[in-house]
């Protein structure tokens, strides 16, 4: 996001909390959280240290910055279907652009590949370092009766490039799907607005 995006967003928020874009409170939040991502992460606790902020009006600025993530996502239902990976990106990026640490999500998908319920986070990391074991995702993908999954996990740092242990998991993925009889499509990597797929890049 660059200055102009991020001077409306503030003016916006501003709006939102009923405070001039220039207050004290406005200035302080941006001041403290400069970033989306930081800002997207405060907690209850952080925006209390600020003077003028009580718990009420912090419960109110969190809510607001969750209620902005949720209304940017696709609505995700069984006839909400996944023909690339791009499909994938535009349902998971909008709510993992801003994590701090490391997600392990799958998608869960029929023959038809429809994703089945929602996306499931399976496992959190440190901040560049996210681990999961095979049987956790595919525990997760039988108990849906999936057909096939799609595993992401986001780069913290922004840097999409796969290190030698997202290749090494995705062959772990792939090898036992192949045995739980559970295709594995792809695996996504998704580092703030962009992502890269496992299978676009030959690495599956």
């Amino acid at each position: 996001m660059n200055i102009y995006e991020m001077s409306s967003f503030k003016t916006l928020f501003a709006d939102a909390m009923a405070q001039k874009p220039g207050s004290y409170i406005i200035d302080e939040i941006f001041t403290r959280f400069p970033s989306l991502s930081e800002l997207m992460n405060v907690t209850e606790q952080e925006l209390i240290a600020i003077k003028g902020i009580g718990k009420v009006k912090a419960r109110q600025i969190i809510a607001s910055l969750k209620l902005s993530q949720k209304l940017n996502m696709p609505v995700c239902n069984n006839h909400y279907t996944i023909r690339s990976p791009k499909d994938v990106a535009d349902l998971l990026i909008p709510e993992m652009r801003y994590l701090q640490q490391e997600h392990f999500v799958a998608l869960f998908l029929n023959t038809k590949n429809h994703v089945i319920g929602q996306p499931e986070t399976l496992s959190i990391g440190t901040l560049n370092s996210a681990i999961v074991h095979p049987r956790e995702v595919f525990r997760a993908a039988v108990k849906r009766s999936a057909a096939s999954i799609i595993a992401c996990h986001n780069h913290p740092s922004g840097d999409c490039s796969p290190s030698p242990e997202d290749i090494q998991l995705t062959a772990r993925l792939v090898e036992a799907g192949g045995i739980m009889g559970v295709d594995v499509l792809d695996h996504l990597i998704i580092g703030g607005d962009n992502f890269i797929s496992m299978k676009e890049r030959g690495l599956m």
